[in-house]
């Protein structure tokens, strides 16, 4: 009888390694068995990484999407200089228009939806404003503007001035000081137009229950 041979053993390893938090065992044979590598590491590794890949290129994607809007929607240093010289231009045709009764101006100038809140508190449409001014109902005399500040938020631009004002109405002359604020807002088109206008009168020490002025658009 032949001697039977010894049965040799696969002499095998257990191994240990960290994927994303996680202890994966697999099994790795020895150099010289014959047996192909079955470690399943590398495969492992490219499996939890593709879904993160994944989520940083759509951070990534989403992040230069924001920043390009915000770039579209900010003005740099020349076109906000230049954009203020044209909303100063649009106030003194707005200043104009009132002292001439200019109404194909202030019809160009205010927006469809212009709503105005006069020195009373009174609401006034573009409509309205336009009809008082047509009507000569109120005439200006003078509007000296002073204390002039323009903001801008990305298409809309805020005017804060200070306007001292002498005219005429139906209760007889009128003067004053007086705060107003008007709304631009940049068409399509990139057109300026005031949207809203409020007027608030200046109460002075010395002055005693004169009348407000009604017609202020």
């Amino acid at each position: 009888m032949r001697e039977a041979l010894p049965i040799k053993k696969l002499s095998t390893r257990r191994s240990y390694t960290k994927v994303s938090g996680l202890a994966i065992a697999f099994i790795d044979p020895c150099p010289g068995s014959g047996l192909l590598s079955v470690s399943p590491m590398r495969k492992t590794r490219q499996m939890l990484q593709g879904p993160r890949n994944r989520r940083i290129a759509a951070g990534f994607v989403l992040l230069l999407g924001l920043a390009t809007a915000v770039a579209a929607g900010a003005m740099g240093i020349g076109e906000r200089h230049e954009t203020r010289h044209q909303i100063d231009d649009l106030e003194d045709r707005w200043r104009e228009s009132i002292l001439t009764r200019n109404v194909a101006t202030a019809e160009m100038l205010l927006s469809d939806d212009f709503m105005a809140i006069t020195a009373n508190g009174m609401l006034q449409s573009k409509e309205e404003t336009i009809a008082s001014l047509r009507n000569g109902q109120v005439q200006f005399k003078s509007i000296d503007i002073t204390d002039r500040k323009v903001r801008f938020y990305g298409m809309t631009a805020i005017v804060t001035s200070r306007a001292a004002v002498e005219g005429s109405g139906p209760n007889g002359d009128f003067s004053g000081n007086y705060r107003y604020t008007h709304v631009y807002a940049r068409d399509p088109k990139g057109v300026w137009r005031i949207v809203s206008f409020e007027a608030s009168r200046i109460r002075e020490a010395h002055d005693k229950d004169k009348k407000d002025l009604e017609r202020l658009p």
